[in-house]
């Protein structure tokens, strides 16, 4: 009999840790006080000195001694610039959250103290403002106060919690570069792949989920078209290609508004066009950039075909001395929320943020390359975070004002409350996918 009993004392105190890390869903707002502080001091750091796509030395290095000083173990430069942290907390899933290291070429009009001032040469070698003008700094840092909570309670969760700070999500390359360079080989395989981002379609306090496609496949196609330039008084001696290059514009948006699904979103910009030198020249060839946005491959195939299709049946109609040049020089898949996952996540936040903080968003037909982790097979869940402050939120939505949003030079993240709601929420849904 005292045998018996004695086992089942052993039994029961080997059996807490893992009752108490399965009720451990949400930090307490004592638990968020504690990590707020050093938060706040890194977005800050991070947002008066943001660095390019492929040129985030200083910012990687920062994330980097974040993370080691948590006790993470790190591993520097994979893809170039991108970090990997990893905590391991006996068995259990693998989760992966996703923060973007890079910032933008756009000049800072906030206002803010603690506002970027920084100008770097480009690739091109020409002068350029940098701008964390889509929230990247933001994510860093609630990344970091994730791992922060992790680490101080380890005694509350088991499995493998991975910090990966990507470079280059502007110029959707940093995932491609990190995977080609080990990420899901030299490292644990994630069970499950996170990501915030910050929205102005949300106030402070607010979190949004969108199952399936939330974000856009994403083509940029160069395209070239070539005539025969002469004299702008004489264009019966030449074939204009800028005559050219507006009907195939004008062509172009026939493939959304003739060849497209209307229940299936299809974008086609024409973002930049040149041609020329002078008011009575007329030039040789006309240069145009694009961004073409589908969501499913089939469509994406497609629309790019058509692209080619109608540019080289203009210059034909136009007896223009060649075909076009189509390219396509960069591209990245469309985002899809795994639909159980994001389930569950949304399921879990309603419980900690409550149910009026928690709604189901719309896809956007924007890009981010986090989409390559799920075409690499990892089940995976983007969360929009709200950004705005409330009173702002709501007199806009009153009046119909719009808001500065990601990529403009006066957009600002409501600091203190995007913060500490982020870490909150990222960190309830690393231990739900933990969890599980």
């Amino acid at each position: 009999m005292r045998k018996i009993i004695f086992l089942l004392a052993v039994f029961s105190i080997m059996s807490a840790p893992l009752f108490a890390a399965e009720a451990w869903r949400a930090p307490s707002k004592q638990q968020i006080d504690a990590v707020y502080s050093p938060a706040e001091t890194l977005y800050e750091e991070l947002h008066r000195n943001p660095e390019l796509s492929f040129h985030e030395q200083k910012t990687a290095a920062i994330i980097a001694d974040q993370l080691r000083k948590l006790g993470l173990d790190v591993t520097p430069n994979v893809g170039g610039t991108g970090v990997v942290g990893i905590l391991k907390n006996g068995p259990g899933k693998t989760v992966m959250i996703r923060a973007e290291l890079d910032a933008l070429p756009v000049p800072e009009k906030t206002g803010l103290p603690y506002a970027s001032h920084v100008t770097t040469k480009n690739d091109q070698g020409v002068e350029v403002p940098v701008m964390h003008a889509c929230g990247h700094d933001l994510h860093m840092a609630i990344g970091v106060g994730t791992a922060a909570l992790l680490a101080q309670n380890k005694d509350r969760w088991h499995g493998t919690f991975i910090y990966v700070g990507q470079p280059a999500e502007e110029r959707i390359g940093g995932a491609k570069r990190m995977m080609q360079d080990g990420l899901f080989t030299r490292f644990p395989t994630p069970d499950y792949a996170l990501a915030v981002h910050d929205t102005s379609d949300l106030p402070v306090g607010k979190v949004s989920y969108t199952p399936g496609y939330s974000a856009a496949n994403s083509d940029s196609v160069d395209v070239t078209i070539f005539g025969v330039g002469g004299h702008g008084s004489q264009p019966q001696s030449t074939i204009d290609p800028i005559v050219i290059a507006a009907r195939t514009i004008l062509g172009w948006q026939t493939i959304v508004s003739r060849e497209s699904d209307p229940q299936e979103p299809v974008v086609i910009t024409v973002g930049s066009i040149h041609a020329g030198t002078k008011h009575n020249i007329i030039p040789d060839e006309v240069k145009m950039e694009l961004t073409v946005r589908t969501y499913k491959d089939d469509i994406r195939k497609r629309v790019l075909s058509a692209v080619e299709r109608v540019a080289d049946g203009e210059a034909q109609a136009a007896d223009a001395p060649k075909k076009p040049l189509v390219q396509v020089t960069e591209g990245v898949g469309a985002v899809y929320n795994d639909p159980k996952m994001t389930g569950e996540l949304a399921a879990a936040l309603k419980r900690v943020l409550g149910d009026s903080n928690v709604a189901e968003g719309r896809p956007m037909m924007a890009s981010d390359d986090f989409a390559e982790y799920r075409t690499a097979g990892i089940p995976s869940t983007m969360l929009s975070l709200g950004a705005v402050n409330t009173e702002k939120f709501a007199a806009a939505q009153k009046s119909g004002e719009l808001l500065p949003g990601p990529h403009s030079p006066f957009f600002a993240p409501e600091r203190e409350a995007s913060l500490r709601t982020g870490i909150l929420a990222e960190t309830a849904a690393v231990l739900e996918l933990l969890g599980n």
